[in-house]
């Protein structure tokens, strides 16, 4: 399944995995996402479906626009450093290609130029 998604469409599957695996793992909620998980998960999907970078984004840590409001920063950033080194074990394609597409963005980020955050939202 994920093989073959695109560069935004991976990017989704990824944080939804994360976010899962956090909630799962932390709010020990059966199969489903608890409340804040879930409105966070969300949150994070609009602010992919309205990235101005489409195909050429960069991760969110190499992105010149920080498009997160600070409350959701900050709990995006826990749940990735709880979760992006146990995505090695429960979904190792996606956590590689996350790997990949930060050491790409990285390079891609210097010749990034910064889009109004409005201008597509």
């Amino acid at each position: 399944m994920a093989f073959f998604l695109n560069r935004i469409e991976r990017e989704r599957v990824t944080v939804i995995k994360m976010i899962e695996l956090y909630c799962k793992l932390n709010h020990k909620v059966n199969g489903q996402l608890c409340i804040d998980c879930q409105s966070l998960s969300d949150y994070a999907m609009k602010r992919l479906e309205n990235c101005p970078y489409d195909e050429d984004k960069p991760t969110c840590k190499n992105c010149p626009i920080h498009c997160y409001r600070k409350y959701e920063k900050e709990r995006i950033r826990e749940i990735m450093r709880f979760s992006g080194p146990k995505m090695l074990f429960h979904h190792p394609y996606l956590a590689i290609m996350h790997i990949i597409d930060n050491k790409k963005s990285k390079n891609k980020n210097k010749n990034l130029q910064t889009i109004p955050i409005d201008s597509k939202i």
